[in-house]
């Protein structure tokens, strides 16, 4: 396992992560067009059920999401985003313990989200839109930021890297750095290697085997591979049936020291984090 070398308490808003350890983190996709849930939860009760459910089952996040950001999705205005994104916020924050994860990269939606409760932001455009980084520093919220290349309509268009694990290191670092010039800490940074994201299938499983590189940036990473395309291309499985390589993936990237595994399947993925533990706990 890669050992942590940063400080292990992150203030999440007015609940604090322990970056010791693994932490399962509950998609909520509250979207018509997301690639594997798009409109089962896009009704207030239907999603505060499942963001129960997902608790009860051992997530200690809920990323909430108003915007698809699979290959191909189309853009989603910021009035829309917010209208989708903030009653389920405040329904979440004044009904469960937990950390709540705004999947956003919009800043009128993460302002508004951390006034009603939410404790990060997750932005898979690394704060890069027009505002973004000025939202997030007023926030004092921790973010999470993703190696993207383009936008989610055009990103799959033909990839191409000379090395990806280096060429995402160095795009997070430059992100880092554009952060720290508005007060946001790396204490307060937490990076996604952006699986499904700009790569195909040979980047996908380059950039996972050698993430333990990534670690150099000194920071804690979140893992999302749950059900997406780089599991139906090695397994030729369709999207309903990638539970047994998401969970392969999953326990591939504790062992690799991941701090936070972005899931749908959270009570499966819940069972190979704790048995896992339980190993790495043994005398």
């Amino acid at each position: 396992m890669t050992p942590k070398q940063y400080p292990t308490r992150l203030p999440c808003g007015n609940r604090v992560l322990d970056l010791s350890l693994t932490h399962v983190m509950g998609i909520l996709n509250i979207t018509p067009d997301s690639f594997s849930d798009g409109g089962r939860f896009t009704q207030r009760d239907a999603a505060l059920r499942h963001a129960e459910a997902m608790v009860a089952a051992g997530a200690t996040l809920i990323d909430v999401g108003g915007e698809s950001t699979r290959p191909g999705a189309r853009a989603v205005s910021p009035v829309e985003e917010l209208e989708r994104v903030a009653p389920i916020v405040e329904a979440i924050s004044q009904a469960l313990d937990v950390i709540i994860s705004v999947d956003t990269s919009t800043p009128a939606v993460m302002r508004e989200s951390a006034r009603l409760g939410a404790g990060l932001i997750n932005d898979v455009r690394s704060l890069s839109r027009d505002g973004a980084l000025d939202a997030a520093a007023a926030t004092g919220l921790p973010v999470c930021l993703m190696h993207m290349r383009g936008e989610p309509g055009d990103m799959q268009d033909s990839p191409h890297y000379q090395n990806v694990t280096d060429e995402v290191a160095s795009y997070l670092e430059e992100r880092m750095t554009a952060c720290a010039a508005v007060g946001i800490g790396a204490e307060r940074i937490i990076l996604d290697p952006g699986f499904g994201f700009a790569k195909n299938l040979a980047h996908n499983l380059s950039l996972f085997k050698h993430m333990d590189a990534l670690y150099r940036l000194g920071r804690p990473l979140l893992v999302g591979v749950s059900r997406k395309s780089m599991i139906g291309q090695a397994l030729e499985r369709p999207v309903g049936e990638r539970l047994y390589g998401s969970l392969a993936l999953a326990a591939l990237a504790m062992t690799k020291g991941a701090s936070i595994l972005r899931v749908h399947d959270v009570a499966e993925t819940v069972d190979v984090v704790r048995m896992i533990a339980a190993v790495q706990a043994a005398e």
